[in-house]
This record gives C-alpha cells, structure tokens and sequence, in this order.
C-alpha cells in the first residue's frame, strides 16, 4: 500500500473522530472550555504517532494540540500514577 492509500483509508474515521470532538467541545462548559482552549489537547496511543493527526485536529478544532511524549505508554504509566495514589484519586474517580 501507499502513503496516499493509507492516508485515503484513514480518513473517514479521522474526520469522524474530529466531528466527535467537535460536539464535545460544543457540549462543554464555559469554564472547562477555556481550559481546553489554555492546555489544548493531548494526544496518546498509537493513533497519536499518526503524521500530521496533531495538525489536522488543531486545524479544524481551533483547539492546541499536543502528543505525549510518549504516547504508547502513557495511558499505562497515568493508570499506574492513579493506582499508587488510589485514596487521593477516589474522589474524582468515584462519582455517583
């Protein structure tokens, strides 16, 4: 496969994704959205290594993005991070 092929395979479900933050964004509140607007987004996983995903969000959001700085590992290392210091993280975790 090409670069182009990929790229055309990958494209609906991108823009899907981007739609999908769209709303949220738009269903946010006030207070929330311009912390988003100040810390911007941050990318993890292996999507995140996807060339230009981080440009084309921020494009068409108007929202900074960023990847971790290790995004394969990230959702790994922050749900070890919760699981160290579980009683100070029941609070927001434990909602009901």
């Amino acid at each position: 496969m090409s670069s182009i092929e990929i790229r055309e395979s990958l494209n609906a479900p991108i823009t899907q994704m981007i739609e999908a933050v769209k709303v949220a964004l738009e269903k946010t509140a006030p207070e929330l959205s311009s912390d988003l607007l100040d810390r911007g987004i941050f990318l993890t996983g292996g999507g995140a290594l996807i060339k230009g995903l981080d440009e084309r969000i921020k494009m068409e959001t108007g929202v900074p993005v960023y990847v971790a700085e290790d995004p394969l590992t990230a959702v790994a290392r922050g749900t070890g991070k919760v699981l160290e210091d579980l009683d100070h993280y029941k609070k927001v975790l434990l909602r009901r």
